[in-house]
């Protein structure tokens, strides 16, 4: 099951009717737990959310960043919390790789998490520091070929990128002179490419689009299957000979999976109501994402493929946690 941008902009955003069925919820703060670092894709899409729930629901909405354990350690404290929807998770594809990644996991990520919601998905972008060689894709898939080293950074162990970088090894043959620099989130990552440590980053669009704009990141192209608006000079990794790269990435909101239905229900509705904010619809379309909003049962059906999907990627490709 494949999330795709057409997929994302028919899904519907709103509920009809609406009408709330926990009519105490919340009883108090609310906790958007983003086990990444700050400035990345999912904290970048949490904050805009919560801030709209915390207007919606007279309530404080806090994101907590939880970083470590290639986001286990946030996952699990969420998990692992009082089921009354006051405590909510943040994830990525990161997750639902983690599931056969991480088999003896502290918790059980189908059976112990719920999803109420997709948020939004973008593609990747391949970048380089301005000060390689290298202008277009092609250059560096031969230099890839060639047997160059290169330093590559992620946002951890089979997070979006590191995942697009084993397709990138597969595809150009680089075996062991690609250099998988794992770090506990994407924009850590993107500091260390502006400052010359890293040869290459297949980034989060959010994460490396202010730094690509300003010239400080030279983007050779983006992993989906068109063009995207806010780099429409650069060619999709098809058209620049790679079609082997593809890979969107996308971020949900996840409850402990005790929580009653009806109440997840009604969170998910809330979330799905916030997306359709004309004022964070237009943040969102700034920073690349396309927001999709789609019920709880189409969002659990989706999650639980790309865990079955992405468990043949890690063993096909042998990646092992680090």
């Amino acid at each position: 099951m494949r999330l795709t941008r057409r997929a994302a902009l028919a899904a519907p955003l709103l509920l009809a009717g609406g009408g709330a069925r926990a009519q105490d919820f919340p009883e108090r703060s609310v906790r958007v737990v983003v086990p990444f670092t700050p400035a990345g894709q999912t904290d970048i899409i949490s904050r805009l959310v919560a801030q709209r729930l915390q207007q919606d629901w007279g309530r404080p909405v806090v994101v907590e960043n939880r970083p470590g354990g290639n986001a286990q350690i946030g996952a699990d404290a969420v998990a692992k919390a009082a089921p009354d929807g006051h405590t909510l998770l943040s994830i990525t594809l990161t997750h639902a790789v983690n599931a056969s990644l991480f088999p003896q996991a502290p918790y059980d990520f189908l059976r112990d998490l719920k999803t109420l919601t997709l948020l939004g998905s973008l593609p990747l972008v391949v970048v380089v520091n301005p000060a390689m060689p290298w202008r277009t894709l092609g250059e560096l898939v031969a230099a890839a070929r060639d047997g160059a080293r290169l330093n590559a950074g992620s946002s951890g162990t089979g997070s979006p990128p590191h995942l697009a970088l084993e397709l990138f090894r597969r595809a150009t043959g680089a075996g062991a002179s690609l250099v998988h620099v794992p770090y506990r989130g994407g924009a850590p990552g993107v500091t260390d490419l502006v400052a010359g440590n890293l040869h290459m980053l297949v980034s989060n669009l959010p994460e490396c689009i202010t730094q690509v704009q300003a010239g400080r990141l030279r983007a050779l192209a983006v992993t989906d299957g068109a063009r995207h608006r806010l780099l429409p000079d650069i060619p999709t990794t098809a058209e620049a000979g790679l079609p082997g790269l593809r890979i969107t990435s996308w971020t949900a909101i996840q409850a402990p999976s005790g929580v009653p239905e009806p109440l997840a229900d009604d969170i998910a509705a809330a979330i799905r109501r916030a997306l359709g904010d004309p004022g964070l619809r237009g943040k969102a379309a700034e920073l690349g994402f396309d927001l999709i909003g789609a019920d709880p049962a189409e969002s659990r059906r989706f999650v639980a493929a790309e865990v079955t999907r992405y468990a043949q990627l890690v063993a096909e490709a042998n990646i092992r946690a680090e």
